[in-house]
């Protein structure tokens, strides 16, 4: 059975062209992808249910745990398509975004967002294509948007467009996103990724839909939004988790601000027991390169050193030329950052207290962990609700979490630290059922006699959230 070499923080790979034979992919889980992103912006119905088909065959096949992220469209404001393609703007070029334009030229363009003309006014800042062309607003009337060209560039079809300092209407769900969402649920996505949400209302909405769709995956707030950063805390109350979704975001509060703005929502998603991805051009040249530039490999690193649960790919594994040796390289950059970080327990283990049982076993086992320096911590879980926990405080010990679970092992591949193992409850009584788990662990090349781990478990066995045990074993001593 193939059994990965441990790396805290995991890694999501975008799925695409590059990415969707059956050979390819079994060289990218091998390589080290935890997560699978499915990118609704792209591709059929039909097309995201077989690769993510694919994926789970050959996961079953390799004895891997995969999680599935379904990455909801959103709002994606787009201007229209040009006659020619493209066009190349100049520095005081007059262009003008019209909503009756069907095919655009040199001087205007239409637009599938024909509200924007409602959310822009005369001196505003238009930035497309990620920023790489502004233009300010001279003139707005109900049909047309008038600009002049402040920093030129080529402008092609169908490019996103953003206003400075945000402040767009969209709503963070379209007719699109509620039918995706329909197709996430029969595959059985096992995160949702929900595009430009604006406050915690977004989130709500997006649950809701799940799961009158009939599903529980766990939701994921891109955050890329101006108005997100003021709601920050209440859009991650009511989600899961957060992706740091540095593009857009650049585009609409400035690039110098992400930097310090990725630390911010990374250390609060921790504090909230939420989890975090870091995104968007995390090693962009390997699109056309076979090896990243230092640049890449040092923001890579520092979001590790951040603390974040993942980093993720985008168009290098979706539609790059090298896909395996760019998650290869992630890998190495992700267990050199992850080996040089200094691990200490923090207040919210020495001072924090703890209202539920589980949790307080979870804390208490890494306090075990850092101060008798065990092996492993090992949580007996059914939900994985106890290795989240744990994953949430930097202990630099490995959390083996072994359930006979599913879903909750392809939910626990996002946590960081936190590695699911398969294991059937044969045992009822608890005495068997640690010995068992130590067999598991040894079986694995995880562990060796005389080995000390920290196990934690919950009696009734089987019970969801009812873990209520610490027991320290040195291992092959256990029962004596």
């Amino acid at each position: 059975m193939f059994h990965p070499v441990p790396r805290a923080t995991k890694i999501v790979a975008t799925l695409g062209p590059a990415s969707s034979s059956p050979e390819v992919l079994e060289r990218m889980l091998r390589a080290g992808v935890n997560v699978v992103r499915v990118n609704f912006s792209h591709g059929t119905a039909e097309e995201h249910s077989a690769v993510v088909a694919s994926v789970r065959e050959i996961a079953d096949r390799i004895g891997q745990s995969v999680g599935v992220l379904a990455d909801l469209q959103g709002p994606k404001i787009r201007i229209g398509k040009f006659a020619e393609g493209k066009i190349q703007l100049e520095v005081g070029d007059h262009f003008v975004f019209d909503i009756d334009c069907e095919l655009g030229n040199q001087q205007r363009v239409g637009l599938d967002y024909p509200e924007l003309v409602n959310d822009v006014s005369v001196g505003d800042t238009l930035l497309l294509n990620d920023g790489r062309v502004t233009m300010r607003v001279d003139r707005v009337d109900a049909r047309t948007i008038e600009c002049t060209v402040m920093q030129g560039g080529t402008l092609s079809n169908r490019k996103g467009i953003n206003r400075q300092g945000g402040g767009l209407s969209a709503p963070a769900l379209t007719s699109k996103d509620m039918e995706d969402i329909k197709t996430a649920v029969r595959f059985e996505a096992d995160f949702i990724a929900v595009s430009f949400p604006k406050n915690a209302a977004d989130m709500y909405m997006a649950r809701e839909l799940v799961r009158a769709a009939g599903a529980r995956a766990l939701m994921i707030a891109k955050i890329e939004r101006y108005e997100a950063i003021g709601n920050l805390k209440e859009i991650l109350q009511a989600s899961d988790g957060i992706m740091v979704a540095r593009g857009d975001l650049a585009v609409e509060v400035g690039d110098a601000a992400v930097p310090a703005l990725q630390k911010r929502m990374i250390r609060m998603a921790k504090d909230l027991n939420k989890v975090t991805i870091t995104a968007t051009q995390m090693m962009e040249s390997m699109i056309e390169s076979p090896v990243p530039t230092r640049a890449e490999v040092s923001d890579v690193a520092n979001a590790v050193l951040d603390g974040t649960d993942a980093v993720m790919l985008s168009a290098e594994t979706a539609a790059g030329r090298y896909p395996v040796e760019t998650i290869e390289a992630m890998a190495r950059v992700c267990v050199e950052a992850d080996r040089s970080e200094r691990h200490a327990l923090s207040a919210e283990i020495l001072d924090g207290t703890f209202t539920r049982i589980d949790q307080a076993i979870a804390m208490s086992a890494l306090f075990v962990a850092h101060h008798m320096k065990v092996k492993a911590v090992v949580s007996l879980t059914q939900s994985g609700s106890t290795a989240l926990w744990m994953s949430r405080i930097d202990s630099g010990v490995p959390i083996y979490a072994l359930t006979p679970e599913e879903r909750s092992r392809r939910r626990m591949c996002l946590y960081r630290e936190v590695h699911p193992i398969v294991m059937t409850y044969h045992a009822v009584e608890r005495e068997a059922l640690l010995l068992e788990a130590e067999q598991r662990l040894l079986d694995a090349g995880i562990v060796e006699k005389g080995d000390l781990i920290a196990l934690t478990i919950g009696e009734p066995i089987g019970k969801s959230g009812g873990t209520n045990t610490l027991k320290i074993v040195r291992v092959g001593e256990h029962g004596r």
